[in-house]
């Protein structure tokens, strides 16, 4: 039923009252507040003073998150009725929503001293100082509040936890929870806090508390149901969306499951909160959207992160992310201009040491020597402390003082997680200019500190196999990675498992290459079973890079042939990456027969002359070239295609073959 439709059944007198109960009976549909916004605007504009409509407009503003209207609304009824507290109250509350922290304050002074408000605008200055970041003050408001209240020992949690006391933090929400019984906000509060202390699994089970339970108690949130593929709509960012903190903890499983490296998990996360259109998320949903759709659309992810920046407030890992993806796309102009432009959130929002490693990223585009050398004062500070941790845990066991060791091997594995990435920056100077042997020295400097590292011995092992001579070597490196994630093979980069397979070719262990093979396909076939529509190019690209390996090597009839059974089907397996392998082998080929360097059989080339028609076939959806995201300049369409491709080296081999 639509309540304004009808509201000429109504008494004049009395469509407020009507609009009131319903909004506090929750019975109204988010769409149904702009009706009724609409409504109240006609109201008071036909009559200004009407306080009824005001205070009912200020109150759907605010229920909506419109809170700059909302002030307005608020301001004027503070001006027209002077002496009603409790408007002054929400014109505070409406300032602080809206960020604006002075006006926030000093509406709060208009108060008098014995004001039946006295506790409310108390919480609400320490909530101003805390958005402040004036924690001192915001504390020194809220031990002023009474031992009474149930709200007192919240605020001294999250105060806590901004001073990174998270364990005191997290003992504080449990008392909470404990006082006050089941409440969503608090659940999620003690989930962040084992979140921050690395604890998912108990962050997760209390995420799931709030999950089931929003679920159970308001099935009108349509959780889940956009993940199922159902189409809903809205429900809008009400007070009941905020009270069961479901965003929140959707958000937070999110989080958890992007730093386990389960990206579909972490994804569906985000697709499982109950639906709302992309003008009503909330900042930090936005922030999660842009960062899990970088892999497949890095151009909406940054487009995401740009707007963010401009917002006030914004999450503060937003500005280190957009620098830290402009750098990973290698766009250092744009990462050195927004830096250049946001200089005081450079200094609020980067820690010394994000700032520094940025610095170096940016110096690598105009100066790789100046580069390399603050890398290097980076990993030589980075190493003493490493050192200093490894002597006080060595130190602490020695005195059997767990409590030490624990501390001491947390501090270790967090400096560790530093040191890697300026690591393997260092490194990747020398990788782009292809000194292999350099490269490998970096690493070797390394190695007391990161050989139990994945990242390290990833590395390593794609180094030693880049040398062309150090097989065995690299064969030690990879097999350790991939026997850990042997059971769920498909797991592994499909790189790795080509790097090993052609490892153990080059080793004579040739054996050992067809079970892996094996296994692979097998992986593949069950998951084909499952998820038929699913594209999969694990045993693809391991057949790409063997047959790659052997044209090198001048065997190009058993090396296209292999390449040409690897793209089988042509619907699942041909793609933009696939086709990259497969295109340079062929050009290769046409290179050396146009120069008459090698001989292949008839039979043989009409095999290919077969195989580029069917990529011409199948290839008219997939792209040759993955453009940057944000290039200004795009290639022709029609041109930028696997058939446009295979149809020219079609051609060119035929004018070969006359």
């Amino acid at each position: 039923m639509n309540l304004l439709t009808e509201s000429g059944r109504i008494k004049q007198g009395d469509y407020t009252r009507v609009i009131y109960t319903w909004i506090k009976d929750g019975k109204w549909h988010p769409s149904q507040y702009k009706e009724a916004i609409a409504f109240l605007n006609e109201q008071h504009a036909s009559n200004p003073s009407s306080r009824a409509a005001l205070s009912l407009l200020g109150y759907c503003y605010y229920f909506t998150q419109d809170f700059a209207n909302a002030t307005q609304c608020y301001e004027q009824l503070v001006q027209l009725y002077p002496d009603v507290e409790h408007y002054k109250l929400n014109y505070a509350q409406c300032l602080y929503q809206s960020c604006m922290y002075e006006e926030a304050m000093r509406a709060t002074f208009q108060f008098e001293s014995n004001s039946n408000y006295k506790t409310q605008i108390l919480k609400l200055q320490a909530a101003i100082k805390y958005g402040e970041e004036d924690m001192s003050a915001a504390k020194t408001l809220v031990e002023q509040i009474s031992n009474e209240d149930p709200d007192k020992e919240v605020n001294l949690g999250c105060i806590l936890f901004k001073e990174s006391r998270l364990d005191e933090s997290l003992a504080k929400f449990v008392n909470a929870i404990q006082m006050q019984g089941y409440k969503p906000d608090l659940s999620y509060n003690i989930a962040l806090c084992y979140y921050q202390l690395k604890q998912y699994p108990s962050a997760m089970k209390h995420i799931g508390d709030i999950i089931e339970r929003g679920i159970r108690e308001h099935p009108e949130l349509s959780v889940g149901l956009t993940t199922e593929g159902i189409e809903v709509r809205s429900v809008g960012n009400t007070i009941t969306l905020h009270e069961t903190a479901l965003v929140e903890a959707f958000n937070l499983k999110a989080a958890i499951e992007y730093q386990l490296k389960n990206y579909d998990a972490a994804n569906e996360a985000l697709t499982d909160m109950p639906p709302r259109a992309e003008e009503e998320l909330d900042a930090v949903t936005l922030h999660n959207q842009a960062l899990i759709s970088m892999d497949n659309d890095p151009a909406e992810g940054f487009e995401k992160l740009q707007f963010l920046i401009q917002q006030n407030p914004f999450p503060p890992e937003t500005f280190a992310n957009l620098l830290l993806l402009y750098c990973k796309y290698e766009y250092f102009d744009l990462a050195a201009d927004v830096m250049a432009e946001n200089a005081h959130f450079t200094y609020k929002y980067l820690t010394p040491y994000l700032y520094e490693f940025l610095d170096a990223l940016i110096t690598q585009q105009t100066s790789p020597e100046d580069a390399y050398r603050k890398f290097d004062e980076m990993a030589t500070k980075h190493s003493d402390i490493l050192r200093k941790l490894m002597k006080q845990m060595q130190d602490a066991k020695q005195a059997q003082n767990d409590d030490s060791v624990k501390k001491y091997a947390n501090e270790y594995e967090n400096t560790l997680e530093l040191y890697i990435p300026i690591l393997m920056s260092q490194a990747k100077i020398y990788w782009d200019l292809e000194y292999y042997e350099q490269v490998e020295k970096v690493f070797r400097k390394s190695v007391e500190f990161c050989s139990d590292h994945d990242t390290w011995k990833l590395n390593v092992a794609h180094v030693l196999f880049m040398q062309e001579n150090k097989f065995k070597e690299a064969t030690g490196f990879y097999e350790p990675l991939v026997k850990k994630s042997y059971e769920n093979i498909l797991n592994v980069n499909a790189m790795v498992l080509a790097n090993l397979c052609v490892s153990y070719i080059m080793t004579g262990q040739n054996e050992d290459a067809e079970e892996l093979m094996r296994k692979i396909e097998k992986e593949e076939e069950q998951l084909a079973y499952s998820s038929p529509d699913k594209k999969i190019y694990h045993l693809c690209t391991v057949n790409l890079v063997i047959g790659t390996l052997y044209c090198s090597k001048g065997n190009y009839e058993f090396g296209i042939s292999r390449i040409i059974k690897s793209l089988e089907p042509y619907s699942k397996k041909l793609g933009t990456d696939t086709w990259f392998y497969a295109k340079r082998c062929f050009l290769a080929l046409l290179e050396n027969l146009a120069k008459q360097m090698i001989v292949i059989r008839d039979s043989v080339l009409d095999e290919c002359l077969q195989f580029l028609a069917h990529c011409e076939e199948y290839g008219t959806e997939v792209k040759a070239i993955i453009e940057p995201p944000l290039e200004l300049e795009t290639l022709n369409p029609g041109k930028n295609t696997v058939t446009y491709e295979a149809r020219l080296l079609k051609s060119l081999l035929l004018q070969i073959m006359q």
